[in-house]
């Protein structure tokens, strides 16, 4: 019920992070959708996790959900207050890992076009998230790329999938 919401704007939040690290959004306008979008993947995990009839599948979702929550309220944050971002660096190079871990396992077990899909989606993030880790801490590559691939990846496993999913 929840999916195609969360895709649509986890999608909008990487076109317009992508946008913002082309230099084409301020620092302090970026932080109220990734505010929002954190907050609604923080809703909408908690829902999975405390919803009567919770089960292991949906808390393994929930957690899943929570990643993409902490990264863009943490974006927001470094935004407000400054940061340089190394935290937010390391709980990236985290993420990459166990979301590529959630990659090959998607993969395995896929046996339609919208698992494969997700497989894959999940994927291109672990790239996304190992990218913010370089950036963030190992102070490369340039954000330019980061932001274009941003972008693309919002589109494609984001927007474009979540809104034909509100359909």
């Amino acid at each position: 019920m929840y999916n195609g919401l969360v895709l649509f704007y986890v999608g909008v939040v990487l076109i317009l992070n992508g946008f913002w690290m082309l230099g084409h959004i301020a620092d302090r306008e970026i932080l109220i959708i990734n505010v929002l979008v954190g907050l609604l993947n923080l809703r909408v995990a908690h829902e999975y996790a405390f919803a009567p009839g919770a089960d292991t599948a949906s808390v393994r979702e929930a957690a899943m959900g929570l990643l993409f929550a902490f990264t863009y309220l943490w974006v927001a944050c470094n935004r407000w207050l400054g940061n340089d971002g190394r935290g937010l660096g390391w709980f990236s190079l985290l993420v990459a890992i166990t979301v590529a871990i959630v990659a090959v396992q998607a993969l395995a077990s896929a046996s339609s076009g919208w698992e494969l899909w997700a497989a894959l989606s999940w994927a291109a993030w672990a790239l996304l998230w190992l990218l913010f880790f370089m950036l963030l801490v190992l102070g490369r590559p340039s954000p330019r790329p980061i932001g274009w691939l941003s972008i693309a990846q919002g589109l494609l496993t984001g927007w474009a999938p979540g809104f034909w999913l509100l359909q």
